[in-house]
């Protein structure tokens, strides 16, 4: 396996964790906990 090989790899790797995070964080179950962090710097005490 040559240095061009892992860099592919790293590459395709780096790109599968960013859709991961991506789809995470547009997943509609997290919508409400997301939404509430949001309102977070709003909230007077």
């Amino acid at each position: 396996m040559d240095i061009t090989t892992l860099r592919i790899l790293a590459t395709l790797l780096a790109f599968a964790t960013f859709i991961g995070i991506a789809v995470w964080a547009y997943s509609s179950r997290n919508r409400e906990r997301f939404d509430e962090a949001a309102a977070i710097p709003f909230q007077q005490d």
